[in-house]
């Protein structure tokens, strides 16, 4: 079962989720001139399941998506169209501003 990471950052300027798939934390992936860290100092924060990785989405108004699985939810639940996702290296990165 794929868990999920995800991370509140609060700012100034409001808060940024950060999601990725667990197991991908840590990671770096390149494709051509693209790479995407997926850096624990801002993706690693509370495991969870999807059914709260779910609430989380739907409460947050500007977030920030790395793994297959996370951005797969997303689309699902209607907060990333397909179409404006991104793969790199072969996993998907998506942002949301609501």
């Amino acid at each position: 079962m794929t868990m999920y990471s995800v991370k509140i950052h609060r700012g100034a300027s409001g808060e940024v989720l950060a999601v990725c798939d667990e197991d991908i934390l840590g990671q770096t992936f390149e494709e051509g001139q693209l790479r995407i860290k997926v850096g624990e100092g801002f993706y690693k924060g509370d495991i969870v399941e999807e059914a709260v990785l779910i609430e989380h989405l739907g409460r947050a108004r500007l977030i920030n998506i790395v793994g297959n699985c996370s951005v797969d939810i997303a689309i699902r639940e209607g907060l990333v169209d397909a179409d404006c996702v991104i793969s790199i290296g072969g996993v998907k990165h998506a942002q949301v501003l609501r």
